[in-house]
């Protein structure tokens, strides 16, 4: 089957005054129908500028971009601005990360929402109306023909994020990128959001890609995990088996960071020592190898390619060393 995104090479530069910064590096992978890919991450790893590439909505004229993204076999990067806004809302739409910001505080709720109906259907007006009211009604939100006459700023965390992932289903997409949707959303409200959007794959059939820095929420949500830092992916499996089988030291320091919810329970939650390099000074070779423990001379000469099949990795560690080293790293 073809997938239904297919991203190859992928790289986001900037022009700066000392010349260009890669804040994307060579990122490549796909995703099909009605599936999930869950990217997790430490900040400024390149997760949110992947999502953005993919519709053209990064917004800085210094912004350089090269490689591939294909949505239904057709190439995106070049395309030019009237086919890209086509996309945007309608086949292809995506949750962004603070509904504070994302939502205009002069129109009403069912305002952003019929207008971005009208846009991209031929319902009328009231048809539209009628949609954004049973969208928000399927969104979990109480009084749904209420809210829509409410304004943004009228509305709590939980619901403003429900309202965001209503407008970005108006029009039924087939790919829904969901950036840090429960961020700032307390743990009650996360996991209500994360359940709704488990079901709006179901009723909606749309793919998902959700970006995140919490293995709690891809471990409960995602069909298969993407791991990225310093702006390149260094391990990418099915989810069930990256939580049983992780391969790359960065992973097992995020799993170590994490507190076990049965077993022995650790004195203390482990730490990825240091920093991600600045994306002008990154290492030549590995650039996680300046916090790696197990960090070799191979790894400081080149980056290592992504290999493997099933679950790929970026790590020069050999499989007969990874169990042990694994362990150690988990056990510290």
């Amino acid at each position: 089957m073809t997938p239904l995104l297919e991203i190859s090479d992928l790289a986001v530069s900037f022009r700066t005054r000392t010349g260009l910064i890669r804040a994307v590096d060579g990122v490549s992978f796909s995703i099909a129908e009605r599936e999930i890919l869950g990217i997790v991450g430490e900040s400024g790893s390149g997760k949110s500028l992947t999502v953005l590439a993919i519709l053209d909505l990064i917004g800085d004229p210094n912004a350089i971009l090269t490689g591939s993204i294909r949505f239904r076999g057709t190439e995106l990067l070049g395309q030019p601005p009237a086919t890209l806004r086509k996309l945007r809302g309608g086949a292809i739409a995506m949750i962004f990360q603070d509904p504070m910001t994302a939502l205009t505080p002069v129109f009403t709720i069912g305002a952003q929402i019929i207008e971005q109906i009208r846009i991209h259907t031929d319902l009328s007006r009231a048809g539209a109306k009628t949609r954004a009211v049973e969208l928000l009604d399927a969104v979990g939100l109480p009084d749904p023909t209420r809210i829509a006459s409410r304004y943004p700023q009228e509305l709590s965390g939980g619901q403003r994020q429900r309202a965001v992932i209503a407008m970005a289903l108006s029009c039924n997409p087939a790919l829904l990128l969901a950036d840090e949707p429960t961020t700032a959303l307390d743990v009650t409200v996360q996991a209500q959001i994360l359940e709704l959007i488990r079901k709006l794959r179901d009723d909606f059939n749309s793919a998902v890609i959700l970006i995140t820095h919490n293995l709690g929420v891809v471990a409960e949500t995602a069909d298969r995990v993407a791991v990225m830092y310093s702006g390149r992916i260094v391990e990418t499996a099915a989810t069930s088996a990256l939580f049983a089988d992780p391969q790359h030291p960065y992973t097992w320091g995020l799993l170590g960071s994490m507190p076990a919810l049965d077993g022995i329970r650790r004195p203390r939650l482990a730490t990825i020592p240091g920093l991600p390099p600045a994306l002008d000074r990154r290492p030549q070779g590995c650039a996680f190898s300046p916090r790696c423990a197990f960090v070799r001379p191979a790894c400081l000469a080149a980056p290592p390619p992504l290999s493997g099949t099933g679950h790929p990795t970026a790590c020069i560690i050999q499989a007969a060393e990874r169990t042990a080293a694994r362990a150690q790293a988990l056990a510290a």
